[in-house]
């Protein structure tokens, strides 16, 4: 980096050492993405000029260009005072091209389309607008940008661990003379977060250096890093089973895989991996697995703690909707809280591309006959409803093909009720859901399958004989009771036609006088006491009635309550404020990763029977009680992040593994903290928890900072169904508290799920 800046004035022959060590480390790092010689990789490291857009009146120009890392992009500013800021590449959620971002419709004409491009970030961070010099350079920046992430993307787990670690060994380089003293590799070690102290890291050093020159260089510094990312736990496990010569046969394979991973593996299987994951061909040709190629192969997505089988769709998606959980969100409008939070399109982006399949609209007569959305009465922003529908339109299937549910809280005059029903027809099209399904009367709600690439409008509806209003007293989502003389249009009332929204009394009169097309909405308060005092009545009420359940109108933070016990009476309509990081959201995003992220889960067959006698808090006997006994043995962890980005602060992890289902199923056990080390603590501690009702059952792996001060600080977690988990020893993924993969992070366990009888 220094070499780049703007720094004070170097002689030549400083200049060309600089350059040439700068060229040193972009051809490593090119060398480990496979993009040695790219063009586009060319393009972005020599960067260029472009217009950064925030107004009407403010777009400046700021240099853009890519880092000698690869994976950083570093801008300046063109102040008077020289700022200038870097992002990673892995913080970059989405690269849009065109005027696609609100700003860059708001501040920008028509006739910069082609010249525009926005970079979207993961989490709360602000999106940056950019307009380019010309059409071809926009493209160029967009091309270029999508190459390299996903590259980046695609590297294994060791190669992100290899690239990381080169980085860090560059910045510890404080000299830039490629060699390394005692006193950088203490700064190295704190820069991925291991404090150590000065005998042992003497010793590390002493025993790497050969030569006896006080510094680190070449192959000493290879041999640092085989130290470094010595794994003996994976060694135990390895020379358990390479018993052919020290390496392992495809016969050992096969003994590792069924003995250990609980797979029915064949020859034909062990050849398979041998010849995809062994990295060194002469290796490979006598048919043989090295260490190197075993570690490769347990960081692959088909030997993780998830069922590989489980991560496309692979239930029955043929059944009426309300067999099925439905990934839900309330307040999808809202970036933050629902007071003077910001109202955006992009939170709808943000919740359709992570598989939410309910979304609500809070909708509200606008300026100029245009419907506006916001959260009504407060002074969180206004956004148009057209533009919601658009970015609905754009969105709704990239992630899932599956049915898309508009939940409209509507409080619209009927002029402005004209205008939401012309938008929705315009915009969505055929999309759009209008009438029923089929040449006849439907008995039951179509399923998702029918429904693929469809949208279905959850509001209120005129039957036939009545009037075009109705008088009604309505508790709103705000919690407060008013009464209403709704006027309702026409065109919009036609286009409800499964989701009608209706009072719910009660489940006697719900039994005797609603109908399957009909939904109620439940506040949590309401659904929760039912769920527990009527926890079967609910779960047969929900076998062929869909049920929408929305936070308190006093969580105004926009905080979330806990989604599993609405689960456990079958509530389908779970809908969560997806703009808040929370255990909640990690535990719903947990629930709808698997099915491939469809957004819809099958409900277990005891909860699609109307019959069914399954009440999750009695737990009688029937076809849902599966005693299973879960071993965890928490055995170590991976290259966790900083919470804090200083680079004396370290982290003091431990692991908590925690199970949601139904009460007998609730449990949570942490291991000891490990002092100072986020780079490879290990545990090796064993925990056994009783599940009684695996279908509803979760299991989140939770990784914090420990602090016997105050709270511990989140650090990283993963979420997955019980019946998903696979046996055996399996990395585990982490995400960070915005649900997002963090790079290389990860924990080493072994899981074992016997039968308790």
């Amino acid at each position: 980096m220094k070499c780049v800046q703007r720094q004070p004035k170097l002689s030549r022959s400083e200049e060309l050492l600089c350059y040439a060590r700068s060229q040193k480390v972009i051809q490593v790092n090119t060398k480990l993405l496979g993009m040695e010689g790219d063009p586009d990789l060319k393009f972005l490291l020599q960067g260029g000029e472009l217009l950064k857009v925030r107004s009407t009146s403010w777009k400046k120009p700021r240099y853009l260009r890519l880092l000698e890392d690869c994976k950083t992009m570093w801008r300046e500013s063109q102040k008077t005072f020289k700022t200038n800021e870097t992002f990673s590449l892995e913080d970059i959620a989405e690269v849009r091209r065109g005027r696609q971002s609100e700003g860059l419709k708001k501040y920008t004409e028509e006739q910069a389309e082609g010249c525009c491009f926005s970079i979207m970030f993961k989490g709360r961070r602000k999106n940056l607008d950019f307009i380019a010099n010309s059409e071809e350079e926009a493209k160029q920046w967009v091309n270029s940008l999508e190459k390299l992430i996903s590259n980046i993307n695609n590297l294994n787990s060791q190669q992100k661990t290899e690239h990381w670690i080169f980085t860090c060994l560059m910045k510890a380089d404080k000299n830039k003379d490629d060699k390394l003293t005692q006193s950088e590799v203490k700064d190295f070690f704190r820069l991925i977060n291991i404090d150590i102290d000065d005998n042992y890291a003497e010793m590390l050093f002493k025993e790497c250096d050969k030569s006896k020159s006080g510094y680190l260089d070449g192959k000493e510094i290879e041999h640092f890093y085989e130290l470094l990312t010595h794994r003996e736990e994976i060694n135990v496990i390895y020379g358990t089973y390479a018993k052919t010569a020290g390496f392992m046969s495809p016969e050992n394979l096969v003994e590792f895989l069924m003995t250990e991973q609980r797979e029915l593996a064949t020859l034909a299987d062990a050849h398979r991996i041998i010849d995809k994951y062994e990295p060194d061909e002469n290796v490979k040709e006598k048919k043989l697995l090295s260490k190197d190629g075993f570690v490769m192969y347990l960081h692959q997505p088909e030997a993780l703690v998830l069922n590989p089988e489980h991560k496309d769709v692979y239930q029955d998606m043929s059944q009426p909707l309300s067999h099925y959980f439905i990934s839900s969100s309330h307040n999808t409008y809202l970036m933050e809280d629902q007071l003077k939070g910001p109202s955006s399109t992009e939170a709808y982006v943000r919740a359709l591309m992570k598989g939410c399949r309910c979304v609500e609209l809070d909708c509200w007569d606008g300026s100029d006959d245009e419907p506006v959305i916001y959260h009504g009465y407060t002074l969180t922003s206004k956004i148009l409803f057209k533009d919601v529908i658009r970015a609905i339109k754009e969105y709704a299937f990239k992630t899932s093909d599956y049915p898309v549910i508009l939940s409209l809280e509507n409080h619209c005059s009927v002029a402005q009720q004209e205008v939401m029903a012309q938008h929705m027809s315009s915009i969505l099209g055929s999309a759009l859901i209008t009438s029923p399904l089929g040449d006849s009367m439907p008995t039951n709600l179509p399923s998702p399958e029918e429904l693929k690439g469809k949208i279905l409008i959850k509001g209120k509806r005129l039957n036939k004989l009545e009037a075009s209003f109705a008088s009604e007293e309505k508790e709103g989502e705000d919690g407060i009771k008013k009464k209403n003389k709704l006027k309702l249009a026409k065109a919009l009332s036609d286009m409800v036609v499964y989701c009608k929204s209706v009072h719910f009394r009660s489940f006697e009169d719900a039994k005797n006088n609603q109908s399957f097309y009909e939904i109620s909405s439940f506040k949590e308060g309401d659904a929760i006491k039912l769920a527990e005092e009527s926890a079967n009545a609910y779960i047969r009420y929900n076998v062929d009635k869909l049920s929408r359940i929305y936070p308190a109108g006093s969580r105004t933070d926009s905080s979330n309550y806990n989604p599993v016990p609405l689960w456990n009476t079958g509530c389908q309509i779970v809908a969560l404020n997806f703009q808040t990081a929370c255990t909640d959201m990690d535990v719903n995003q947990g629930r709808f990763l698997v099915n491939g992220k469809s957004g819809y889960v099958l409900k277990p067959a005891y909860m699609r029977d109307s019959a069914t006698e399954f009440d999750p808090i009695t737990l009688t006997r029937g076809d849902w009680l599966k005693h299973k006994l879960l071993h965890v043995m928490v055995i170590s962890a991976q290259q966790l992040p900083k919470v804090n980005q200083k680079k004396s602060s370290i982290v003091d992890p431990l692991v908590k593994v925690q199970v949601f289902g139904v009460p007998a199923d609730a449990a949570e056990k942490e291991t000891h903290p490990i002092e100072n080390n986020g780079f490879n603590p290990g545990w090796n501690e064993n925990f056994q928890f009783d599940v009684y009702v695996p279908d509803l059952a979760l299991v989140r792996f939770v990784v914090e900072d420990y602090d016997f001060m105050s709270e511990n600080e989140f650090i990283g977690q993963y979420t997955l169904p019980f019946n998903s988990l696979k046996m055996g020893y399996r990395h585990v993924p982490l995400l960070s508290r915005n649900g997002d993969l963090l790079p290389s992070a990860g924990l080493f366990l072994h899981i074992m799920v016997l039968d308790a009888e």
